[in-house]
């Protein structure tokens, strides 16, 4: 892709509407300083100093869309609690629609306290529950988008396994979408690849991919263990595309009547992959939606990928810092 088409489609996101439904979580961070042990029992004790709060899971891919200069919007489950508050505070700050966000007494706003000490993770504490979300719940929950996805650019579904993205949900989704002529892109986890789940596109790193064909995936497998996968995948789910992202050894895209695209990753110093699929995602996205093609949509996620890798923590990326990867692989 050369940097004029580059430039031609990033301006193209500004006001796509992206609708993100999947699994909402809230980070915390305590900072501290550590200067004595315990008397009760050998453990460090950390004096906090200040307390931050980040969107994530689902909640950062709407962080990432905002950062692009999407509209975006999200669907979810929070608890009636003050994490779910706080939430929905963070993502309005950012310009985020929530009106699709439901509050439910039943389960706890997914949150995740990580104690930092000298700018060193010290333990992380999870509030969460993971079972299926409740019928009423979802009963809103599908209330809400059967309004949300007719007036959106593309649907895309975020899923971290906390319960809300069961196959029947994405299935249901998939023909809402097509229905509307809706692109609809689906970072999804194994057991979330149901049969006849029409999406434009499915994503999935090496793990994922292993897990879900029960086949060996790893950075030593060979061109054609890789092309057996992603056909396997695609003839399964009935997607449209199957993106296989490989860290260091790039993406590869399977679709239609047998085509291939494989793009080489950046050579890049990485800091933390934290946060790095959801801004591949994000990208893949809002580049469809911006009326690039499939393969063009691949590289520019794969370089705002090397963006989001040589940052320390989840963090979002800028279109100039994504158009000066793709301008350096010339």
């Amino acid at each position: 892709m050369n940097t004029q088409r580059a430039q031609e489609i990033l301006n193209n996101f500004d006001g796509r509407k992206v609708l993100v439904v999947g699994d909402v979580m809230l980070d915390e961070y305590v900072w501290g300083r550590v200067s004595r042990i315990s008397p009760e029992a050998p453990v460090m004790v950390v004096d906090a100093e200040r307390h931050t709060f980040v969107p994530g899971g689902a909640a950062n891919v709407v962080n990432n869309l905002c950062a692009l200069g999407a509209k975006a919007a999200i669907a979810g489950v929070v608890g009636e609690d003050s994490a779910g508050v706080t939430l929905r505070e963070k993502l309005e700050e950012e310009g985020a629609d929530v009106s699709a966000l439901i509050a439910t007494g039943d389960r706890p706003t997914t949150l995740k306290t990580r104690i930092i000490a000298h700018s060193q993770q010290v333990v992380r504490v999870d509030h969460e529950k993971r079972t299926a979300i409740d019928a009423e719940a979802l009963g809103r929950l599908r209330t809400g988008l059967a309004a949300a996805v007719p007036l959106c650019d593309a649907v895309l579904l975020s899923d971290y396994q906390k319960g809300l993205l069961g196959s029947d949900l994405v299935r249901e989704l998939a023909e809402l979408a097509g229905k509307h002529g809706k692109i609809i892109t689906g970072n999804l986890k194994p057991t979330g690849i149901a049969a006849h789940c029409k999406l434009t596109v499915i994503t999935l790193n090496l793990s994922e991919a292993s897990a879900a064909t029960s086949m060996i995936l790893d950075d030593a497998s060979d061109e054609g263990t890789l092309h057996s996968a992603g056909k396997m995948l695609l003839k399964r789910s009935g997607a449209e595309h199957i993106l296989i992202t490989r860290g260091a050894q790039g993406l590869i895209l399977f679709g239609p009547a047998g085509t291939i695209v494989t793009v080489p990753a950046h050579r890049v110093e990485v800091y933390d992959v934290a946060g790095a699929g959801d801004t591949v995602i994000s990208t893949l996205t809002l580049a469809l939606a911006a009326g690039a093609t499939p393969a063009e949509a691949v590289t520019l996620a794969n370089s705002a990928g090397a963006v989001a890798v040589r940052k320390v923590g989840v963090a979002t990326v800028s279109r100039d810092e994504i158009l000066g990867a793709v301008t350096s692989t010339k």
